[in-house]
């Protein structure tokens, strides 16, 4: 049964989580729960480098899905924390597959939101036969106009966020506030990184809900990943082609997918949203009109679970 106060499915533990080691340098966490015969889900969390919530679990039912959750390179419990060496989509592409394997599963629907909806669509786009379709939640494409608008969009917006932002950085490095962070957050020193990586993930944090909500309080272990692995995904233009993952949009083309967005979303604008569902025709499009970024704001986690719901029932989304 639904929890009516949350719009998501009750607490659930994992009935199994592991290590898996994917090179000599990565091991990342695994975790699976629900039914071990039910619909395959791989769930893909946002950042780069935000890792797992065990609110991420209750997204599904558990009783009709078997879903696999996984802290990608460099996050949540994966270790080495923060770690941006042998750390590209490509490899996460096939830590994915390597995943499917080892639960032995032939395909599964694919959910991510965020940089979860960016590593869904590259992975899909790379193995459209092991996908059943899409669940995608605020659309990033990762191009140097999002990335641009994630940096410095934030002033029209958020004056006061993006005027802490730039504060500790010299006004002679303005001008390219990326490269400026990259150098601080990759850092060898801990007084230097750590106040880079806290100012980034802060920078974001601030900006994710539509409603100003609690700040959580400071975790090193989050704010070096999201630091780090944003920089340096965003550093590398997601290591993709230009506007690859529109370009390659027929790969995947015949496959259902739906696509949630809040409306008043300033970490990753509507515009990419609504590029992808005109580039993918048989999409649907739910635009949620009282919603920021979050998964978690009431009207985008009743989509996303009416998504999954409706799926269980007929395979698709229309």
């Amino acid at each position: 049964m639904l929890d009516p106060s949350s719009a998501l499915f009750p607490p659930i533990t994992p009935s199994r989580s592991g290590m898996l080691a994917v090179d000599d340098l990565h091991t990342i966490y695994w975790e699976e729960v629900g039914n071990p015969d039910g619909i395959p889900v791989i769930f893909l969390h946002g950042g780069p480098g935000a890792g797992l919530s065990p609110q991420h679990r209750r997204f599904f039912d558990p009783e009709q899905y078997r879903v696999i959750l996984f802290d990608q390179r460099g996050a949540g419990k994966s270790l080495p924390l923060g770690e941006c060496r042998n750390n590209t989509t490509q490899l996460l592409i096939a830590d994915i597959e390597r995943l499917r394997v080892l639960f032995n599963i032939e395909q599964w629907l694919v959910f991510g939101g965020s940089w979860g909806s960016t590593l869904a669509l590259a992975y899909g786009e790379a193995h459209p036969q092991r996908c059943l379709g899409f669940v995608l939640r605020g659309i990033f494409l990762c191009t140097q106009t999002e990335i641009d608008w994630f940096l410095d969009g934030a002033q029209w917006f958020h004056p006061e966020v993006h005027a802490e932002f730039i504060a500790p950085i010299p006004e002679e490095e303005r001008g390219n506030l990326l490269q400026a962070y990259v150098k601080r957050i990759m850092s060898d020193d801990p007084a230097v990184h750590l106040p880079a990586v806290r100012a980034w993930s802060r920078f974001e944090g601030r900006r994710v809900f539509l409603l100003p909500q609690a700040e959580d309080p400071p975790s090193d272990a989050l704010d070096l990943g999201v630091g780090r692995l944003e920089s340096h995904y965003m550093a590398n233009l997601g290591f993709f082609s230009d506007d690859q993952l529109v370009r390659n949009v027929g790969r995947i083309a015949h496959l259902p997918a739906v696509i949630v967005q809040g409306r008043y979303d300033v970490i990753c604008p509507p515009v990419s949203a609504w590029r992808l569902h005109q580039a993918w025709p048989g999409s649907v499009l739910n635009m949620i009109p009282d919603a920021g970024h979050g998964a978690m704001e009431t009207g985008i986690a009743r989509a996303l679970v009416a998504a999954t719901e409706q799926f269980k029932r007929t395979r698709g989304f229309a």
